[in-house]
């Protein structure tokens, strides 16, 4: 199966590891030169640029395409994304990250979206009533068995309070995919500071969720 993908961050990357691991091909539109290195994603291709310009979506060869994934940070470029592959390109099949909950009734079929993924509101109903504050509690594992999907709520005296998530170390394997704060859902960046009662959602390796317990835990001990 030939997927491409529109949006290389945590969220786009993390998608196209696991499709890459079931050997689907896979292509990653990104706008950032830098998102290349940062993804170090063996066996994916590469296209530069904006996946919201027809152009861009003819070189990336839509129409081959079995699957198109909006999974950009901007609801906007998502859904203008979905609707250029199912009117101009004929593609089968679109997925779409849905960033702001309140953007939700948009994702259908009349923007070209298929399935409509609202990321933050999934992980907030499989962990609501179920994570403990100050543990690393795993929500779900991925078909693969090799990557899970893990919660940490942080307590207001935790030692990671005030840092930003980019300054973390977060073991290898590790990837923080969303943080929801006084209940609304947000797509953390390397520079977003880490507050008490944040729900922090995680992407991880078997390895990484035990090197994460390890982390949280035990800064919350001392």
């Amino acid at each position: 199966m030939r997927v491409v993908i529109a949006g290389a961050g945590s969220v786009g990357a993390s998608i196209a590891k696991e499709l890459i691991a079931h050997e689907h091909q896979v292509l990653l539109i990104d706008q950032k030169s830098e998102a290349v290195g940062r993804a170090g994603l063996q066996g994916a291709k590469w296209l530069l640029g904006d996946a919201c310009e027809l152009s861009v979506l003819q070189e990336a060869d839509l129409e081959s395409a079995d699957v198109v994934v909006s999974a950009t940070g901007d609801d906007k470029a998502n859904l203008v994304v979905s609707l250029l592959a199912k009117s101009e390109f004929g593609v089968a099949r679109t997925v779409s990250r849905v960033n702001n909950p309140r953007n939700d009734w948009l994702f259908n079929d009349a923007w070209g979206v298929d399935i409509s993924v609202n990321t933050p509101r999934l992980m907030t109903a499989l962990v609501e009533e179920a994570v403990e504050v100050g543990d690393v509690v795993r929500l779900l594992t991925l078909r693969t068995g090799k990557t899970a999907m893990a919660a940490f709520t942080v307590p207001v005296d935790h030692a990671v309070v005030g840092q930003t998530i980019g300054a973390i170390d977060w073991p290898m394997g590790t990837v923080p995919v969303a943080v929801v704060r006084d209940g609304l859902p947000l797509t953390p960046s390397q520079e977003d500071t880490l507050e008490g009662e944040d729900e922090v959602f995680f992407l991880t390796s078997a390895q990484g969720e035990i090197e994460l317990r390890q982390l949280l835990v035990r800064s919350a001990d001392e």
